[in-house]
């Protein structure tokens, strides 16, 4: 078991869903760091093409 967070309320938990609301629970732990990140590239590319449609949108 392992602790987990809802997605929607934010409440701990350790079920898979949140027993305040009923929605999905999540890790809330963030991923592992890896000195060998394999898609940061991609991660970056996204954030840069979120930026240029947020300041179309925004």
């Amino acid at each position: 078991m392992r602790l987990r967070k809802c997605v929607a309320c934010g409440t701990y938990t350790l079920r898979e869903r949140c027993p305040s609301c009923g929605e999905r629970t999540g890790s809330p732990h963030p991923p592992r760091f890896s000195p060998e990140d394999r898609y940061g590239k991609y991660r970056r590319l996204m954030k840069m093409e979120a930026k240029k449609l947020n300041g179309l949108n925004g």
